[in-house]
């Protein structure tokens, strides 16, 4: 789920009884967005783990680029977040892998919200505490709160309709909503991480008071089933299991966290992360390229066993992946321009060449889920369309999107004319074989990158931009100054990933909402500011029935795709993963899990050994 994003005196008395109406509200064990839970209250462990998994053994995990930031609060807006900090720390649920959009009790023991859905009461476990011993208490969870959507733009648009969280019992936090309604809500404000107040309004070993504002490498305290042991700042971190950690015999925690160490081993990019599994340097490796999937691994680990090459299934969610294009640039403001780039995109092709023709091109912002928009409007969706008819395109009801299709010398002629035309028609006309605009002056496009292995995509596609008569250049920067790039929408064209949930809601205000087009460190990458789109995530967030959200969402995909405000790229529907044989999961897979590694893998000594005496 992860995904993101009335008047206070109408509701003050509503607000105001709280306390009282808590008392007859109905107190669960877990929430679900898709119906009831699978999970009884006397629940021992989830279905998908091996409770009797051995606890040992260390894994090593990669990341790419360097890191010089502990603090989550300021993640995405301040420095670069050191890989797997959330090891460290609790949520108050956490999501069960073989359902959709489900989630139970984690710091908090029970959960509970009236009928119209307008506060969430959680009520903490009295046994949760922080590694140094402190309970944890609702100052904390407030403290959190408060913190995260004040200094993140993710958390400030997806918990944008919580208006407060506050003290309603010793071991109560309630939640306000600034109107009643919005069904994700009581759930979602059960994902974010429990910070400690108390460490943080403290004083580090120098005598320097620490401010939850600013990034830092001390190592900070948590609660969770891990602390860091030690780390290299830019190269490492290790992860070492809290033995006596509070929640251990939870049901949601039985059969997981079943390694001693798990570290991060930090490499430049991609490439060279992928010669560092080669040379054992770390266990696990999740393959996004194609080339390298079908090329890369006849090393002899692989051969003679040593290295697992294995798919997962992802079923949990959709994507949209694609070349987003920085509206907030005076050259992409004209839709006529991003329809002539995703016409001079020539997919088919390669696909072939490129990709050995492993992928489909997306055509939804929802790709693979029962979200995705199809054929024309119908039923409740086109009612839900007619309802802000005025702020979308007239043609959302006439015409379906689909992606140019490329792949023949003949189809890629009339492509590129028709995307001549449309630039003419913008106002870009060619002058001495350059395409120029009102100035004379010449329209150049930087595709921008933080990752070596992406440079061929981007070498493939400039040559169709060129013969349009766009100046076209390829940067490929390294992570932290891509990273600075993107927080302040340094950017001409770039590629992004947006993950969607089987039940999108108040994330999409992040993704594709007016407010976070202009928050550094948004996820609005392309800076979509529109009315219309606005009253359609205000549909999603609202929607009281499956129904309704399956047709709001499709009528949102249907506008986002409309615009052209992206050039859509591929997608695989599994997780290629490669790992040294030391390894073991259960038999039985959470559904909507994917690989979980290493969440509910363990150490095999058998394997392990195995492993060592073939090298």
């Amino acid at each position: 789920m992860m995904r993101r994003f009335l008047s206070a005196f109408i509701l003050f008395s509503l607000f105001t009884s709280a306390p009282i109406l808590a008392a007859e509200l109905q107190w669960r064990h877990g929430l679900s967005l898709m119906g009831e839970l699978k999970y009884k209250a006397d629940f021992k462990q989830f279905d998908y783990v091996n409770p009797q998994a051995p606890k040992g053994g260390v894994v090593r995990m990669a990341a790419t680029g360097a890191f010089d930031n502990f603090n989550l609060a300021v993640a995405g807006v301040k420095g670069q977040l050191g890989a797997g900090i959330g090891l460290l720390y609790n949520t108050l649920l956490t999501s069960s892998l073989d359902e959709v959009s489900t989630a139970y009790g984690d710091l908090a023991e029970a959960v509970a919200y009236p009928d119209n859905i307008s506060f969430v009461t959680y009520r903490l476990r009295a046994t949760a505490k922080w590694h140094d011993g402190t309970a944890i208490t609702p100052d904390d969870v407030i403290f959190s709160f408060d913190a995260l959507k004040a200094n993140s733009p993710q958390y400030a648009a997806y918990y944008a309709n919580v208006t407060k969280a506050e003290k309603t019992g010793e071991h109560e936090v309630t939640f306000r909503f600034d109107q009643p309604g919005n069904r994700e809500l009581p759930q979602i404000v059960g994902q974010f991480p429990i910070l400690p107040k108390h460490w943080w309004s403290g004083k580090d070993a120098s005598g320097k008071q620490r401010s939850i504002t600013e990034t830092t490498l001390e190592q900070p305290l948590g609660s969770g089933p891990y602390r860091i042991k030690s780390f290299a700042p830019g190269r490492s971190i290790v992860y070492e299991r809290v033995k006596d950690y509070w929640g251990k015999d939870l049901p949601t925690a039985i059969g997981t966290n079943n390694f001693d160490e798990i570290r991060y081993e930090y490499f430049r990019d991609s490439t060279v992360q992928l010669e560092g599994l080669k040379g054992d340097q770390y266990d696990f490796r999740l393959e996004n390229s194609a080339k390298n999937w079908a090329t890369a691994y006849d090393f002899p680990a692989v051969k003679d066993g040593r290295v697992v090459r294995e798919e997962f299934a992802e079923r949990a969610s959709g994507r949209m992946q694609g070349f987003a294009m920085n509206l907030r640039r005076e050259k992409f403001k004209d839709q006529r321009v991003r329809r002539a780039l995703n016409l001079a995109f020539d997919f088919e092709e390669m696909n072939k060449t490129v990709f050995f023709g492993a992928y489909k091109r997306i055509g939804s912002y929802f790709e693979g889920t029962e979200l995705a928009s199809n054929a024309l409007p119908q039923g409740l969706e086109k009612d839900i369309l007619e309802r802000v008819k005025d702020k979308i395109p007239a043609s959302v009801f006439t015409a379906s999107y689909t992606n140019p299709v490329n792949g023949s010398p003949q189809a890629v002629r009339d492509n590129l004319r028709d995307a001549d035309r449309l630039l003419k028609d913008a106002g870009y006309p060619i002058k001495d074989g350059k395409r120029v605009d009102a100035k004379g002056e010449p329209f150049v496009i930087e595709l921008l990158a933080d990752d070596p292995s992406f440079e061929r995509i981007l070498l493939f596609w400039k040559p169709s931009l060129e013969k349009l008569g766009l100046t076209v250049t390829v940067r490929v920067v390294d992570p932290a100054q891509y990273e600075n790039r993107m927080r302040d929408f340094d950017f001409d064209i770039t590629t992004d990933v947006w993950g969607q949930s089987l039940s999108p809601g108040n994330e999409q205000r992040e993704f594709w909402g007016t407010e976070a087009s202009t928050q550094k460190g948004s996820r609005n990458t392309m800076g979509i500011a529109d009315k219309g789109i606005d009253a359609l995530i205000d549909q999603i967030a609202f929607a009281k029935s499956r129904e309704e959200l399956v047709a709001a969402t499709r009528a949102l995909d249907r506008v986002l795709l409309a615009y052209d405000f992206i050039v859509p790229q591929w997608t695989y529907g599994f997780s290629r993963t490669a790992r040294w044989n030391r390894f073991s999961h259960p038999d039985k897979m959470p559904e909507y899990g994917a690989s979980a590694f290493p969440i509910i893998w363990w150490y095999d000594d058998m394997k392990a050994k195995d492993t060592a005496a073939k090298n």
